[in-house]
């Protein structure tokens, strides 16, 4: 599945201002992949408190977005694919009541079929094959008390690995049990997901389940002014008897993850960030998902000028493979399209990232490089792909954006594959209301 969120990595490496630059820093994306599903996120209005019920409804807030995306793939062993999709997202959220209250969304893509390839030529993964995909992708009851906030209903969730990765034209939606506890420097998170939405789910299916048993997790993270270090613990179950009949493989697994952020000022233009992570998977119920990896990333950046190097590497498991869960997954060194996950079953592989970037007036422009290698792995096969990713975004406001990206893929190992052996542009237009 290609990414669409590159362009704001130029937020996350070289947007800085002089008057604020530790507020606006200090959240730092952690890749390529990462940092460009914000290119066109939805705004989210602050909701009414209010103490009578009768002024739930009419305080209520509505947002929305509208966008438009344009897709084309130069494929070199196979047949060109393109593609134009209209659609967008409106939510309605109640204001609050004695803690409580409610919301519903709706989001919607659908192909121009006059700027839509047709057959073999067309891009499906904007609206899918149908070319048309509507759903109702969040309902659900919101209860605060003073810092603890508790969550059930089809919502987004942001995890390490579970996350909306808002990429393209739908983002993933769960359904799901969340609640979260926040203090000065701690916050905890839990939760439990069943079953999601969105283009990383496929949109010819709509919900499909995340297992048998559904995906239990639990996170903590620690902040002060120098460090946010972050632990997560996963358990996903086995593929249902649905997503086994369609092709799925065993992912049952029990995930540890955790990654550390050093956040160091100069002065208000110049900055550096330190980071480290690690995850660790266990397989159970003969499951094909075994792995040990880690990560490393450095980052200056001096006013709207950002230079960041990132590495991850990845143990060969003998017949195993890493998953990287429910989204764009967590590594440093993912990409538009190429990530390390993509190449490291049954052999040790490694990745390595470099992204230049420079921010001025309402434009960011970015440039990536990386480089994906694998050894051999039991049949002696290795692996080998470069990808570069140049991106550029204007912002005419706080609510229009446009953005553009163009992403080279080459498989050095085998130049007629007919993976990581393409071209792809991407033209985005996104309006929020």
């Amino acid at each position: 599945m290609k990414k669409f969120s590159y362009l704001t990595a130029c937020i996350l490496l070289g947007f800085a201002s002089s008057a604020n630059a530790e507020s606006e820093t200090r959240d730092r994306t952690h890749s390529v992949n990462k940092a460009i599903q914000t290119v066109a996120q939805t705004q989210e209005k602050s909701i009414e408190i209010v103490d009578q019920k009768k002024n739930l409804i009419n305080e209520g807030k509505l947002t929305g977005q509208f966008r438009s995306l344009y897709s084309t793939y130069n494929n070199k062993n196979m047949q060109d694919t393109y593609a134009t999709a209209i659609g967008g997202m409106l939510k309605y959220e109640t204001a609050e009541y004695h803690g409580w209250n409610f919301a519903a969304a709706m989001v919607t893509t659908n192909d121009v079929r006059a700027l839509s390839g047709d057959g073999v030529k067309h891009n499906s993964e904007l609206s899918g094959d149908k070319r048309s995909y509507t759903e109702l992708s969040e309902v659900y009851v919101n209860y605060n008390y003073e810092d603890f906030q508790f969550r059930v209903g089809r919502q987004v969730i942001d995890t390490p690995l579970a996350d909306s990765d808002d990429s393209l034209m739908i983002a993933n939606t769960f359904e799901a049990y969340t609640a979260s506890y926040s203090s000065e420097s701690w916050s905890f998170s839990l939760g439990h997901f069943d079953r999601w939405q969105g283009a990383d789910a496929d949109l010819n299916e709509g919900w499909v389940k995340t297992g048998k048993n559904g995906v239990n997790y639990l996170g903590a993270l620690f902040t002060n002014k120098l460090l946010d270090i972050s632990v997560w613990y996963y358990d996903f179950s086995n593929p249902s008897d649905s997503e086994i009949l369609q092709g799925a493989t065993a992912i049952a697994n029990q995930t540890f993850y955790t990654d550390i952020s050093a956040h160091i000022y100069f002065n208000r233009a110049t900055f550096l960030h330190l980071n480290a992570q690690y995850l660790l998977q266990n397989s159970y119920d003969n499951s094909i998902v075994e792995s040990n990896i880690y990560g490393l990333m450095g980052e200056i950046v001096y006013e709207g000028l950002g230079i960041r190097l990132a590495y991850n590497n990845s143990q060969r498991e003998v017949n195993k493979e890493s998953f990287v869960g429910y989204g764009g997954g967590p590594l440093y060194t993912s990409m538009d399209s190429a990530t390390l996950d993509a190449i490291n079953s049954d052999r040790s592989a490694y990745a390595t990232v470099g992204i230049l970037s420079y921010s001025f007036a309402d434009f960011k422009l970015l440039y990536a490089y990386g480089l994906f290698k694998g050894d051999s792995d039991s049949q002696g096969v290795k692996a080998k792909v470069v990808e570069q990713n140049f991106g550029i975004e204007y912002s005419y406001n706080d609510a229009l954006t446009f953005g553009a990206i163009y992403v080279i893929d080459r498989n050095k190992e085998d130049s007629s594959s007919t993976e990581f052996n393409d071209d792809n542009f991407r033209l985005l237009f996104a309006y929020n209301f």
